[in-house]
């Protein structure tokens, strides 16, 4: 078959490969179970030993500890929070606000550089998924602060928004500083939850739903509802100013 007609496919597979590697990586994640030795309750039996690990090499366990949340990210697996609940549990939750957040930047900037080789620059000639249709009104009427808005609020998916901010072509600035500021935020609760969760067991002994009943650990729980009712509290407040007045 002559070259020109291999080049168009081509070049749309080269385009396609670092996406499908991510999601190739994912994949294997979870099949692996690596997954579930970061559970609270399987880090719960190992705490002493991990934290002596984590003392005898700080900067390798830190290193570690970013790299798993930013593969995590990056693969968009399902569940990546634990990776974050581990860093509360194990690093405390400055230390491990401070590694969960650096991983979750770069994690989250491979998926949105991949996803932007994959869409290309003719992207917009072709249908585009739900969610970037849900987005695409706010963002293009408020980009910097919609985009701010999305990394604050728990309630749309890490990895489906980084991809439908991809493909409106955000730019890579305004993604990468609304990411490390808003999803900072986000880590930094989830961070405290993990940190909550194993101070709670250590003192207790065991995991159970008992864990609910401690101020530790429901505080940063309750920090969590009330990101992720802002969406509704911003459409209801939309929703009385745009009816006339009596």
């Amino acid at each position: 078959m002559p070259a020109p007609f291999l080049s168009a496919p081509m070049k749309r597979l080269r385009s396609l490969l670092p996406l499908l590697v991510l999601v190739a990586l994912g994949v294997a994640l979870l099949w692996s179970g690596a997954l579930d030795r970061f559970r609270p309750e399987h880090l719960a039996s190992e705490q002493d030993v991990l934290r002596a690990q984590i003392a005898a090499h700080p900067i390798l366990a830190s290193l570690i500890q970013v790299v798993a949340v930013a593969l995590a990210i990056a693969t968009g697996i399902p569940g990546a929070v634990v990776f974050i609940l581990a860093g509360g549990m194990l690093f405390g939750i400055v230390w491990g606000t401070i590694l969960s957040s650096i991983g979750m930047t770069l994690g989250a900037l491979v998926l949105f550089l991949a996803s932007r080789a994959a869409f290309g620059p003719g992207h917009a000639d072709r249908p585009a998924p739900a969610l970037v249709e849900r987005l695409r009104g706010g963002y293009l009427a408020h980009p910097a602060s919609y985009t701010l808005f999305l990394r604050l609020v728990p309630f749309f998916p890490f990895g489906g928004v980084t991809v439908a901010l991809a493909w409106l072509r955000c730019p890579v600035w305004l993604f990468t500083a609304a990411t490390a500021g808003g999803g900072a935020v986000m880590t930094g609760i989830e961070t405290a939850l993990g940190a909550g969760i194993a101070q709670t067991i250590a003192e207790q002994g065991k995991v159970d739903l008992g864990l609910l009943t401690q101020p530790r650990v429901i505080v940063p729980v309750l920090f969590l509802a009330v990101l992720a009712l802002v969406p509704i509290a911003i459409q209801r407040l939309r929703g009385g100013a745009s009816r006339p007045s009596p």
